[in-house]
């Protein structure tokens, strides 16, 4: 029996106040399922860079953060890329959470609250 995963909604919530604490930048583009949904995070630094990062689990069986998808490499030109891939995401999976993170080491961040450091 594995332990209870908080809700997602809680995460989510933690994650976006701790980016922002930090000075980084963190918004919540679709709300999914409060308490079992899957997270996508499109991360970037200074609008570059463009990143989705998801939960998932590495080739030894433990729960980390994996690159789904590599967005595009500058805000202007990205920003129609961006938002196709993740509501296409969000048409295959209704309860899927979809948050915008800006702020160098955003893996770091992810991972801490996540739990995977």
């Amino acid at each position: 029996m594995s332990a209870p995963r908080i809700p997602t909604h809680i995460t989510v919530s933690a994650l976006l106040r701790r980016v922002n604490d930090a000075g980084g930048m963190a918004v919540v583009l679709a709300r999914g399922d409060a308490d079992a949904g899957a997270v996508l995070m499109l991360a970037s630094e200074r609008g570059q860079g463009v990143r989705a990062l998801e939960r998932g689990v590495d080739a030894s069986g433990r729960q980390t953060l994996i690159v789904t998808g590599i967005v595009g490499d500058s805000a202007a030109a990205d920003t129609r890329a961006t938002t196709e891939y993740w509501q296409r995401r969000r048409a295959t999976d209704p309860d899927l959470w979809v948050i915008e993170l800006d702020i160098a080491h955003v893996e770091r961040f992810a991972a801490q609250i996540l739990g995977f450091d």
